[in-house]
């Protein structure tokens, strides 16, 4: 049984979908395949590039070392956003709070940011709204970040429905930010929460501009249901959708400049492709 339903949400490709059998010790769940996957061997080795190559100074952690900030040549801001959870022991009020201090301790830096890198090409996703934190530090406007809708189904023989789109905005902070020119670096382990965040930015002005490969493909939250026999399963049942009414299901947000990173070649050469491609554009 717990094959069949393996098979049946295996070609889904979605890394919202799984099921369960604790009595077996069997879980699976499911994955975009991507020839843009790197190992965490490899992302280990790409974390020592960045730092030891192209970081200026200490990389400073912040809210469990899930955040990091650090310092570019040309003045140019780097902050690694590595999960939207964990970042401090406590209810998510305690989490937001961490994430509050830390952009704060990164924004009053003495130092002037000519631009700013982000970077979430590994993030395991987490909680929307810890994004569109991130997101209100960088702006001086409130816009859409996105809409969101959920399945809302009479029955199993009536046609598709969804609620009505919920608007989630952006609104710019009192406290310490960045105004000026960003990059966001993106690829296929960009996943969820991590996704999401991508669209907060998108309808961000100046434009942000995002650099790699498609991300994931997977935004709805995760609607978790247990079955007769104890098993349990997810699935998504929500569609996000652009300002523009696009949504980006199963494709991922794509990038606006598509740069390759952390290919063997590269890694022979600690090479990062990316940063170097969002750092001419952050300095032209």
């Amino acid at each position: 049984l717990f094959q069949i339903f393996r098979q049946m949400i295996e070609p889904l490709h979605d890394t919202h979908t799984s099921v369960e059998a604790s009595d077996l010790q069997q879980e699976f769940t499911g994955w975009r395949r991507d020839p843009g996957d790197r190992s965490d061997a490899d992302w280990k080795e790409a974390a020592s590039i960045i730092e030891s190559k192209y970081v200026q100074g200490p990389l400073l952690p912040y809210c469990k070392g899930h955040i990091q900030f650090g310092m570019l040549k040309s003045h140019i801001g780097y902050l690694r956003v590595t999960t939207f959870y964990d970042y401090a022991d406590g209810t998510y009020a305690d989490e937001l709070q961490c994430l509050q201090r830390s952009l704060t301790s990164i924004f009053e830096t003495p130092e002037k940011l000519n631009g700013l890198v982000i970077d979430v090409r590994l993030n395991h996703g987490g909680d929307d709204p810890l994004g569109v934190e991130i997101a209100s530090r960088l702006t001086d406007k409130k816009y859409l970040a996105y809409e969101k809708a959920a399945r809302n189904n009479s029955g199993p023989d009536a046609p598709v429905q969804f609620t009505e789109r919920q608007p989630l905005w952006v609104v710019p902070a009192a406290a310490p930010g960045f105004k000026g020119k960003v990059a966001l670096l993106i690829g296929p382990d960009t996943v969820s929460a991590g996704e999401t965040f991508t669209m907060a930015l998108m309808g961000r002005e100046p434009h942000v501009v995002r650099i790699g490969l498609n991300t994931q493909g997977v935004f709805s939250d995760v609607l978790h249901r247990s079955l007769p026999n104890g098993w349990y399963f997810e699935l998504p049942n929500e569609v996000y959708y652009t300002a523009g009414g696009t949504a980006f299901d199963a494709i991922g947000v794509p990038p606006d400049i598509q740069v390759s990173f952390f290919t063997p070649e590269d890694l022979k050469v600690s090479r990062d492709a990316a940063l170097e491609e969002a750092m001419r554009r952050l300095t032209n």
